[in-house]
């Protein structure tokens, strides 16, 4: 394998949530560092958050772990225990099965950027506690694995 040249490779922009669970983190930078090494079992993603932006709608994984690390700049972790500055250096994990939501926030004035690394598992489900959705099992990058929390589908326009 040769070396991955990060600067080269595309980034996501924005989340797949339906609307309006979105707009947070419309402007969250995702770039698939795992993907680019032909990875399977576990995802590794490298993140910048502008000033303002969120990583995600809080969150936790049936079965999937999920591992953070701070590189650049600061960001508040949100958890159901409050909420804590991470500076870059710091680490945070998150056992699957622990009915814990987490996401983070930049409220800094300059980027953070950080690393996460978690799971692959194909029947992993997400609960979002604080919103009125779940993740059903299947690819977080398909929409269509996001329904209300009693299984209703998102209505097409809110996708």
């Amino acid at each position: 394998m040769e070396r991955i040249e990060v600067d080269k490779l595309p980034a996501r922009v924005g989340a797949l949530y339906p609307k309006p669970h979105a707009k947070r983190c419309a402007r969250r930078k995702n770039t698939a560092l795992g993907d680019a090494a032909g990875l399977t079992q576990f995802g590794v993603n490298l993140t910048r958050l502008k000033p303002g932006v969120w990583s995600s709608q809080r969150h936790w994984h049936t079965r999937e772990d999920e591992f953070v690390w701070v590189l650049e700049g600061d960001v508040t972790l949100v958890t159901d225990g409050g909420r804590e500055t991470l500076r870059a250096g710091d680490c945070a994990g998150f056992p699957a099965g622990v009915a814990n939501g987490h996401h983070f926030i930049n409220e800094g004035t300059a980027d953070a950027v950080f690393l996460t690394v978690g799971a692959r598992h194909p029947k992993d489900a997400c609960h979002y506690p604080d919103i009125d959705m779940h993740a059903k099992p299947g690819r977080f990058d398909d929409r269509a694995v996001f329904v209300h929390k009693d299984g209703s589908p998102f209505p097409a326009e809110e996708g």
